[in-house]
């Protein structure tokens, strides 16, 4: 019984004292080389997603009329409001914009409250630019 623990014990040990050894990795150095447009084009489409200027987004609509009103409705919204506002041109109308939302959930959420103050208030389909 002992002759058979001898074989194993001396394996075993000599597995132990292979793997406690210190083991060295080789190093190695990358070099990327990338045209310098890629850069620049990262740096234009980051400014662009700081603006909100990519991808479809959501607005709330309060008001489609003319100029003066556009103003009025406007200013009544900042006065009640945080959410940005603006006012776009769209021939022969103005339309009183709130918001820039990224998904139709925070849009319905905000819609909800401004609602309270502004009934007529929708979500238009967002268009693509």
């Amino acid at each position: 019984m002992r002759n058979q623990k001898f074989p194993f014990l001396f394996i075993f040990t000599a597995i132990l004292f292979l793997f406690n050894t210190e083991m060295n990795a080789q190093q190695g150095n990358i070099n990327i080389q990338q045209n310098q447009k890629i850069e620049k084009l990262m740096d234009v489409k980051t400014e662009l997603n700081k603006n909100n200027k990519i991808g479809d987004r959501y607005v709330i609509q309060l008001f489609y009329g003319d100029n003066g009103e556009a103003n009025e409705v406007i200013q009544k919204y900042r006065n009640v409001y945080t959410y940005p506002s603006q006012i776009t041109y769209e021939a022969p109308n103005y339309k009183v914009w709130v918001g820039n939302f990224r998904s139709r959930l925070e849009a319905d959420r905000a819609l909800l409250k401004v609602k309270e103050t502004f009934p007529s208030a929708f979500i238009p389909k967002p268009q693509r630019k």
